[in-house]
């Protein structure tokens, strides 16, 4: 489930990037790299499981596919808090800059 869910949000970013020209001042490049190396990451840990487990892997108990979605979604929330950072301390808009000079 967490190789799932970050996936999909490798994916999501990816193609906000390509689509949208502001999503590339926005560092936008940055989020996907960041949700496509722990995809990958994901994916090297589902085979070494898989390796482990064999055919098992494939039927999980509840608890621990409910525990994957929720430490996923740790990850992608992770992933924006770091981003938002990037965002506000290079500022490529210069809307904070303008905000602290207002005061």
């Amino acid at each position: 489930m967490t190789l799932l869910l970050t996936c999909l949000a490798a994916i999501a970013a990816t193609i906000v990037w390509y689509v949208h020209e502001r999503a590339r001042c926005l560092h936008v490049g940055t989020l996907a790299l960041m949700y496509w190396g722990a995809s990958l990451m994901w994916l090297v840990d589902a085979v070494a499981e898989y390796h482990e487990l064999g055919a098992a892997y494939f039927t999980p108990s509840a608890a621990d596919a409910a525990n994957d979605a929720f430490l996923g979604v740790c990850v992608i929330a992770l992933g924006l808090i770091i981003w938002l950072g990037i965002v506000l301390v290079k500022d490529p808009q210069g809307t904070v800059r303008a905000a602290l000079h207002r005061k």
